[in-house]
Order: structure tokens, then sequence, then C-alpha cells
């Protein structure tokens, strides 16, 4: 797959930030959206890694505006620090990409609390575009939005909702907490256009599965599953920068301008799994986000 950045305009004057940006997808997204001239910011948990990661984008692009902030989406603690210093630059954000994610890790929790897949993936990301909302909404004009771009996965397809155990208590999976949480990440998507568009606000929220990746999430896979992927990762998986190409396409795509709730793959809209259009699904996963949380459920009053 070869990424053309030619067909999308230049960036300059716009601001992004980018969650995991210090390698993998995050890395190959930050470093397309600095190329094509934006202020991007790298959030991130580990600070050695993310300012080498700054290095050598700006190294590549020749673009000074790019920098890393600490961002520990697994402590609410840290999400608000991190939003605290963001606003601290009287600085717009016209793009947001909510990236980092684990995959198949052992049953562990964040600092909160939550189970590690369903509070990092999703509840840190929830948070996070919360606070930043508001930003955002005085950001984007009529003729060009603010955007929200989530990253889910295919595996979002098996995944189910539990309402009443959304932290995987009565019987955990790595598989069926990851698959939980990547559904989550649809639902969520799909209540924030809702309530964009009905708070008439210019920002545009939607998902992109970026397909099956060569990264480090693979990890914590078992071993036999690790060799497989080893002999036919040439085959069969798409590189970090292949993977990245439908993040950066909703990012900056004129194509997508104004457009919102929709899912991407290979940057064109594909249908999600049926349940994710449940409206009173999403209603409710928003208002128990919200408790988890602890902001105000804007979303209540069903705008």
């Amino acid at each position: 797959m070869v990424i053309t950045l030619l067909v999308f305009p230049t960036q300059n004057g716009n601001v992004a930030i980018v969650t995991g940006g210090a390698k993998g997808i995050g890395y190959h997204t930050v470093k397309h959206l600095a190329r094509l001239g934006m202020h991007v910011i790298l959030a991130g948990n580990d600070e050695s890694e993310g300012q080498e990661a700054v290095r050598k984008i700006k190294e590549e692009t020749v673009n000074g505006k790019v920098e890393f902030l600490h961002c520990d989406l697994a402590s609410m603690k840290s999400i608000r620090q991190f939003v605290q210093q963001f606003r601290a630059k009287n600085c717009p954000l016209h793009v947001l990409v909510n990236n980092a994610g684990v995959m198949l890790v052992p049953e562990r929790k964040t600092e909160d609390g939550f189970e590690e897949h369903f509070g990092l993936n999703y509840l840190g990301h929830f948070l996070l575009t919360n606070l930043l909302l508001e930003t955002l909404k005085q950001s984007g004009t009529r003729s060009r939005n603010a955007r929200v771009i989530t990253v889910s996965s295919a595996t979002h397809y098996v995944g189910r909702l539990h309402l009443n155990d959304l932290q995987s208590r009565c019987s955990y999976s790595p598989h069926g907490a990851y698959a939980q949480s990547k559904l989550a990440l649809v639902l969520f998507t799909y209540r924030l256009q809702h309530l964009m568009t009905a708070d008439g606000s210019h920002v545009t929220a939607n998902v992109v599965d970026p397909g099956v990746v060569n990264t480090e999430l693979y990890k914590n896979v078992c071993w036999a599953t690790k060799v497989v992927k080893w002999m036919t990762a040439w085959l069969f998986f798409k590189t970090p920068e292949e993977g990245a190409s439908t993040s950066i396409y909703a990012a900056v795509s004129p194509e997508l301008e104004g457009v919102g709730g929709i899912y991407l793959y290979n940057e064109q809209r594909t249908k999600s799994t049926d349940v994710s259009y449940d409206e009173e699904l999403q209603r409710r996963l928003w208002t128990e986000s919200c408790k988890m949380t602890r902001i105000s459920d804007v979303g209540s009053r069903d705008l």
C-alpha cells in the first residue's frame, strides 16, 4: 500500500493531538501530519520514548512544531494534568486522534481501579475527548470542522458490551475484554457525533479500523501465535505506516469535511457491527462512562 500525501492539502496553522504517538501507527500518524505542516502534540506515558520520537520526526519532516506531553491514559489524574498543560499553551485544537491502546494484557487494573482494556483503551479516551471538547468546538468552523478520530479494530465485530459488568469481573478473558473496549469506542464515536450535530457544533467524530498491523500490540499473545505472526507478517500484516493511512485520511481529507459518525476501513466507509448503531445502548454507555470518569453528562439532556 502506498500513502500518497500529495492528495492532502497542507495543514499549516492547524494543531493536532495524537495519543500513543511514539511508536507504531501513532508514530506514523504524527509524522505524516507534521509533514503536512501541522503543529502536532504527541501524548504518551514514556518521556524518553516520546522525546526520541519527537527528535526523529522533526529531523525527517523539518517541522519544528512537534512536541511531547506526558499523558498516561490509565490515570484520570494524568489525563487531567495533560489537558491543563495543553490549555496553558492557549492554542486551538483542530484534530484529536485517539490512537493509543493495549491488547490482550493479563487481568490487571488501572490506577483508578478499572480493568485495563476498558480503562485505558476506552475510558481514558472518553475522558480526554470530553475534557478537550470545548477547545475543539471553539476551533472548528462552518467551513473547516474540528475532527475527532478514534482508532478501533475489526475485533469490535465480535465484541459484547456488558453494561452490568464493564470491568469483566465475572469472567475475565483478554480477548473478550479487548473486543469490548473496541466496541465501546465505536458506540462512543456515534454518540459523540449525535451530540455534536444536535448541539450545532462544528466538530465531527469518526472511527477508523487500521486493519491487521504488525506492531508491538502483539507482544502479549502466546508463543505459538508469535511464531505464526513472525512467519506470515510479510504476507498478511500491514506495516505501521500502512496502518496509519486511514487515520491520516480521516484527519485531513477534504472528502470528509463536515462528515461524521462513520466507520472507515482502508479509507472507505464501512458498516460496523449492527449493535453499534443501537442509539439506546450508545446513550446508556455514555451515561455510565460519565459516572465512571466523574464528569457531567451533557448527553443526558438528549439534545
